[in-house]
């Protein structure tokens, strides 16, 4: 496995915000998180790609809303955020090493954090980020690639792994006042503490749950069903309404197609 990270821009501080209030962000702080994240990366024995930061991107940390990587294709995305829209280009130049590349057109938007895809099924966000016009774009290429895709509403929060991520190929993690469970009726479904509404975005590495450590209720959901977990520290991204996901691009590198 592969993962591809873009290290921290000094710009950080104007990242953009939706759904969360601006506060203070510590640079120092947040760039020793940085590291933390990939050495957990790299513990899952996972090769990690480092990108430069960008000093006029501030949100291009968020490196998994610039693409997303199947194991067939890569699909370049068009953030919703007109701001985020330069952060693709040079994502694309590492990923084009890997794979074939497709792109999303105007009018559509779409932005990675939208779609969580777990085996041959790609479930698509529709939110504040990423319109119909982008799920239709990506799902003529991820069909033809062999995927289902199913569109879900996503409301009160930025993006679809905001509210619900995968935990093993049949168990998710969910906000559900965020997202209807309804859509993932196929899945078990771990609901989130009902005081930590952010904790449905985790991240699986090797077969353990990374949980960011602001969710202790919802870490002890998670080991009560038996998973391993590991707390990792992002207080500074979750200032700029970011979980464990936004911050790679992992894929699996012997499935190149170049």
């Amino acid at each position: 496995m592969k993962a591809i990270v873009r290290e921290v821009s000094p710009a950080l501080l104007q990242c953009e915000l939706t759904f969360v209030e601006r506060e203070p962000i510590d640079l120092v702080r947040a760039r020793a998180q940085h590291e933390a994240y990939i050495k957990a990366l790299e513990a899952a024995g996972i090769s990690v790609i480092t990108m430069p930061a960008d000093p006029v991107l501030p949100d291009a940390v968020f490196i998994e809303d610039a693409a997303v990587v199947l194991d067939e294709v890569a699909v370049m995305t068009r953030p919703g955020s007109i701001t985020r829209r330069q952060e693709v280009a040079a994502v694309a130049e590492v990923i084009g090493q890997y794979r074939t590349l497709e792109s999303i057109s105007e009018p559509g938007t779409l932005d990675g954090g939208d779609v969580l895809t777990i085996g041959r099924t790609c479930f698509v966000g529709l939110s504040s980020r990423t319109n119909p016009e982008g799920a239709r774009q990506f799902a003529s290429v991820a069909v033809k690639a062999g995927y289902e895709v199913k569109e879900v509403p996503v409301t009160g929060c930025l993006h679809l792994k905001t509210a619900v991520t995968h935990l093993s190929d049949d168990l998710i993690l969910i906000n559900p006042a965020w997202v209807d469970r309804a859509f993932f009726d196929d899945y078990l479904c771990l609901k989130v503490a009902p005081n930590e509404p952010f904790a449905a975005n985790c991240l699986l590495l090797d077969g353990v749950a990374h949980i960011s450590a602001s969710w202790p209720c919802t870490r002890r959901l998670l080991e009560e069903c038996g998973l391993p977990t590991v707390y990792l520290e992002i207080s500074e991204f979750e200032k700029a309404e970011a979980g464990l996901t936004c911050l790679s691009l992992l894929f699996d590198d012997s499935r190149s197609e170049r």
